[in-house]
């Protein structure tokens, strides 16, 4: 037993290591999990959005500090690969149009001329296609789409 005291008495630190071991021998899981919540619902009843804003920042700030890239290109593949192993096409689907219809409804025209431009100067560079064969196959690939609605 460590003692911080001239008259033996045992520390503040001490007796809380000491109650939490005798708690752990006296409860199971299902205990820990119950007071968590409850501690859980208490706190979100107490603070606020910015509150918890704030604190995923400082918890992400220090992640980031003590983590390199490495870091979240595995954890990165790791939730990928849970999420492949855990959801069918019909989900990759369904949250692909929910991004494009976000995306377009908040960019406009221009935004779509761009990237256009810029995917087509992309792919000619890369395989020499000109823009006439690219519209020429893109507009047989919505042909085709159409065709199959």
């Amino acid at each position: 037993m460590a003692n911080n005291n001239d008259d033996n008495k045992m520390s503040r630190e001490e007796a809380g290591r000491l109650g939490g071991e005798a708690t752990s021998k006296n409860h199971d899981k299902e205990f820990y999990q119950e007071i968590g919540q409850k501690g859980g619902e208490a706190t979100s009843e107490s603070h606020d959005k910015e509150f918890y804003q704030e604190i995923g920042e400082k918890g992400g700030q220090a992640t980031s500090d003590s983590h390199g890239k490495e870091f979240y290109q595995e954890i990165g593949e790791k939730g990928g690969q849970a999420t492949s192993d855990s959801h069918g096409k019909e989900f990759y689907q369904e949250i692909g149009q929910k991004g494009g219809e976000a995306t377009s409804e908040s960019h406009g025209k221009e935004f779509y001329q761009e990237i256009g431009s810029e995917g087509g100067k992309a792919r000619s560079d890369s395989d020499g296609m000109s823009r006439e064969e690219a519209g020429r196959k893109g507009g047989q690939a919505r042909s085709n789409n159409n065709d199959n609605d």
